[in-house]
């Protein structure tokens, strides 16, 4: 049986390329997945994502690779640079296509409001129908259409609900209040301990709940992490690893030797990491953060260097 599924049959090109060269790799330093997400920081779930082409493996995860391999990762970066422009153009078209599917659905909705036909407008309340019993003969019947004042009032009022009702629709469709995107702005403030309820699925901690934890272990890593910071020190890559969802910021180091030191602060909170013999990387247990610029990584080298993120 083959190893690796067929890539998508849709997958552009330059990223078709840049799969299948990670995946040579791999197969060339003899990893298995598991061992692949143990020896480079990324979960499973996220190699088996990258290697079959249905997500795009970030930079640091290349670099990471490279590191693992023994390769240079400079014609990985190149293949990279051009597999992430290829996919941001994918996006940009599904975007557009959503966006077109949106006004499409928005239009036919407000036909059958009737917005069609440029005026909005509602049955007005029911009138009660005239009294049977004999009217005094000492006046005219009264109307049982209301006065010209009341007739202006209640056609206002139901223009007035008609329109609400569009604006809502408009609402729902364009999915204004979903706020698609926001959540990853690196800069938005990280949920509370107290949104612990709504995190994804394999989420174990938030916040202060995941100060000195591990962040692979807690469901922090993979797809729900970023990179707020990096530094290179000697032959060392520093970066501090941001998780919004979990609300909490990590310091690692690639390219490491043994007796390697690396600590994250945030708020007071210090945790460190040190390299053992056989790793090429390391990485610091959580503290907690509000937002991805409150965390500081720094690096000891055994060989006596030193430098921080700025």
């Amino acid at each position: 049986m083959a190893r690796w599924k067929a890539l998508p049959e849709e997958l552009d090109p330059q990223i078709g390329e840049f799969t299948r060269q990670l995946r040579r790799l791999v197969d060339q330093g003899g990893l298995s997945v598991a061992a692949l997400a143990d020896r480079t920081g990324y979960s499973r779930t996220s190699w088996e994502r990258y290697l079959n082409g249905r997500l795009l493996a970030p930079r640091g995860a290349v670099v990471a690779l490279a590191e693992v391999t023994g390769t240079s990762p400079v014609h990985l970066a190149t293949l990279w640079e051009l597999a992430e422009r290829a996919w941001s153009r994918a996006e940009s078209r599904q975007d557009r296509t959503m966006e077109q599917i949106r006004i499409t659905r928005a239009r036919a909705e407000l036909g059958g409001l009737g917005g069609g036909t440029g005026t909005a407008t509602a049955d007005a309340p029911p009138v009660s129908p005239p009294s049977a019993e004999p009217l005094p003969s000492t006046g005219p019947p009264p109307s049982a259409e209301p006065p010209p004042g009341k007739r202006r009032v209640l056609f206002f009022l139901a223009g007035a609900v008609a329109v609400l009702v569009v604006l809502g629709t408009l609402f729902l469709l364009t999915g204004r209040g979903g706020g698609e995107g926001a959540g990853q702005a690196a800069d938005s403030p990280a949920p509370s301990a107290t949104g612990a309820a709504d995190l994804p699925p394999g989420v174990k901690c938030v916040g202060v709940g995941c100060t000195g934890k591990d962040a692979e272990a807690m469901g922090c890593g993979g797809d729900l992490v970023t990179t707020a910071g990096t530094a290179t020190v000697g032959a060392a890559t520093l970066e501090v690893r941001y998780s919004r969802t979990c609300g909490a910021a990590w310091g690692r180091i690639t390219g490491a030797a043994p007796g390697d030191r690396v600590r994250v602060t945030a708020d007071g909170e210090t945790r460190w990491g040190t390299a053992v013999a056989g790793e090429t990387y390391t990485y610091t247990p959580m503290v907690a953060v509000g937002r991805a610029g409150e965390a500081e990584a720094c690096v000891s080298l055994a060989s006596g260097r030193t430098g921080c993120t700025g």
